[in-house]
């Protein structure tokens, strides 16, 4: 068995994508509302690992939870929607950049 078999991890959802964290890990997810150092708790927590057993919940575990730590707020990078329809003078562009925080996962709770 290798190390990674045995690591403890969960997966999670957050702003309607999952995510697979491990404690130690840091991630990106949609914008939080919260400073940095304070504390975000996740409760949607779909399957969790601890210690070699693996629980997978119908939809979530009960009782499960993620707890992480801003890290900091960013923007993500910039995507650009271009359309344009030839011989008809149409061109239009559009950027875009998400709004992002940088989570520290600080333990993961059964």
């Amino acid at each position: 068995m290798t190390k990674e078999a045995d690591a403890t991890y969960a997966v999670i959802q957050a702003g309607g994508l999952q995510y697979r964290v491990r404690p130690g890990d840091q991630f990106e997810v949609n914008r939080v509302d919260a400073a940095a150092g304070a504390p975000v708790v996740f409760d949607q927590v779909l399957l969790a690992r601890p210690s070699g057993q693996i629980r997978i919940g119908q939809p979530v575990v009960p009782g499960a939870k993620v707890v992480c730590e801003v890290v900091s707020h960013g923007r993500g990078p910039k995507t650009i929607a271009f359309k344009y329809h030839r011989r008809e003078h149409y061109k239009r562009k559009v950027g875009h950049r998400q709004d992002l925080t940088r989570l520290l996962v600080k333990d993961i709770q059964l």
